[in-house]
């Protein structure tokens, strides 16, 4: 018995039934966070390297000019761009990390929807492969299994054809794509999230020495003058 790969019938099934369900579980928002996941895992992803070469007039202009008459710089990451200005503004190296632990938060946060979505689909996809055996199987009358004849022979052929297929397509749809793309979504979060890590290290380094020091005298006003208030409260 010759069953066909390669059947649209199945193929709408388990594929139409997957994408609907998926839609219907996670919403079109979510199903947007994983398509851009997606897209930046198949992209080269962030280099540590690049994060340097951009941040490296920045970090110069603050070491030779200081703080206090620096002035926050444009830069094509966003989440450097508002820590830097924040560096700037502040003047406080917790202002920098503050901001940039929130951009990493977000990432994260989406990283986690993506491969969520597609964890969902590849759950999805053989259930939607046992209903394509289900359909095929609704097919066939009582009569065409009472007493089989030429016409209903054939029914029978195509039925079992295609609670094979639509099977074999729900499990390959799962382990052979979705599942592999969950990985490689998670994979390249936790690689750009190691790279930019590096940078942060080395940016916190950079800007440190440029910092104001608070004078030992100031540094005891401040804290009595936060002891009282405490007191006052």
């Amino acid at each position: 018995m010759h069953f066909p790969l390669i059947d649209p019938t199945a193929a709408l099934i388990v594929i139409g039934g997957m994408l609907l369900a998926t839609l219907l579980r996670c919403g079109p928002g979510e199903i947007g966070v994983a398509l851009r996941g997606f897209r930046a895992a198949l992209g080269r992803g962030y280099r540590a390297d690049d994060g340097r070469a951009e941040l490296a007039a920045s970090v110069r202009a603050i070491r030779e000019d200081g703080l206090l008459r620096a002035r926050p710089a444009d830069h094509v990451d966003p989440a450097f761009a508002e820590a830097t200005e924040a560096l700037v503004h502040d003047r406080s190296l917790d202002a920098l990390l503050a901001a940039l632990e929130r951009h990493r938060a977000r990432r994260l946060a989406e990283a986690g929807t993506a491969v969520r979505v597609f964890v969902q689909a590849a759950e999805l996809a053989p259930v939607f492969g046992m209903a394509g055996t289900l359909v095929a199987l609704s097919r066939l009358s009582a009569s065409d299994l009472a007493a089989p004849t030429l016409n209903s022979g054939e029914a029978i052929t195509g039925a079992i054809a295609l609670a094979v297929v639509t099977t074999l397509y729900g499990i390959l749809l799962a382990n052979l794509i979705l599942a592999p793309v969950a990985r490689l979504v998670e994979r390249a979060a936790a690689r750009e999230e190691t790279a930019r890590q590096e940078v942060v290290d080395w940016l916190a380094a950079q800007v440190a020495e440029a910092l104001p020091r608070r004078h030992p005298v100031h540094a005891r006003h401040h804290a009595l003058e936060q002891a009282f208030g405490a007191e006052a409260a």
